[in-house]
């Protein structure tokens, strides 16, 4: 689905599940934000070749944070040059130096047992091993990428510590990653359950007031389009309750 010129929103179904990743791209370059879970490589790239772009030319991946089902696709591409981006809070764990903060040894082994060999083993060597360096550039608060016109990164806390959110310019559109949900039509928050800090994750949402938006593209949900700004004041004014 196309927003603007530059940014398009690749829908990945998967596991009964839809996840709305982002391809930033102008002439120079094609970047994607987030990678889907483990075992999406081969519908990732079947999906950028639908957006009329060469899966082995990816100039880069962002990263928005650690969360298994935003790194799982990752190591389909880590076999290419490319960037990797990511807020250095997250690095350690994205390098598999530390382990991922929601997910228990046992879950992950559960999750990787689903996958066929190759696709197992190519997930632990890259993330399990603690030998790779995956990520190779930093993003920080207030960066501009010079990306379809311009990128800025917003660091957004909470429900990982480092948390980035992106803001298009051009097309006042917000990549939200988790910072915040669509559901039933309506923006909330990030999911609870899957937030360790609530609080800092709402107060962070304030930070979202210093930009004009007329579209949130939220990971999980979709796109939210209406009196963004005020939605998103609402949300933000929670975490002092």
């Amino acid at each position: 689905m196309k927003i603007a010129d530059g940014l398009t929103i690749l829908e990945l179904h998967i596991n009964n599940g839809v996840y709305n990743l982002v391809l930033l791209s102008d002439a120079n370059c094609a970047v994607l934000v987030d990678t889907g879970l483990p075992g999406s490589g081969d519908a990732l790239k079947s999906l950028l070749t639908q957006a009329n772009v060469d899966a082995a030319a990816l100039s880069g991946i962002i990263l928005t944070h650690q969360d298994i089902d935003h790194i799982g696709g990752l190591p389909a591409f880590l076999d290419q040059k490319l960037k990797v981006y990511a807020h250095p809070s997250e690095q350690p764990y994205i390098n598999g130096e530390q382990q991922l903060i929601k997910v228990k040894p046992e879950r992950m082994d559960a999750i990787l047992s689903q996958l066929p060999e190759p696709q197992r083993e190519q997930f632990e060597t890259a993330f399990l091993s603690g030998s790779r360096n995956n990520v190779t550039d930093s993003l920080e608060d207030g960066q501009v990428l010079p990306l379809a016109g311009g990128v800025t990164v917003i660091h957004t806390p909470g429900h990982a510590p480092g948390h980035i959110s992106l803001y298009h310019e051009l097309s006042r559109t917000l990549i939200a990653g988790d910072a915040m949900v669509v559901a039933g039509g309506e923006l909330h928050g990030p999911v609870p359950n899957f937030t360790p800090d609530m609080t800092t994750a709402l107060a962070s949402l304030g930070k979202f007031a210093a930009y004009p938006i007329d579209t949130v593209i939220c990971y999980h949900g979709g796109v939210y389009r209406g009196n963004a700004n005020q939605r998103i004041a609402e949300l933000a004014a929670q975490s002092d309750k």
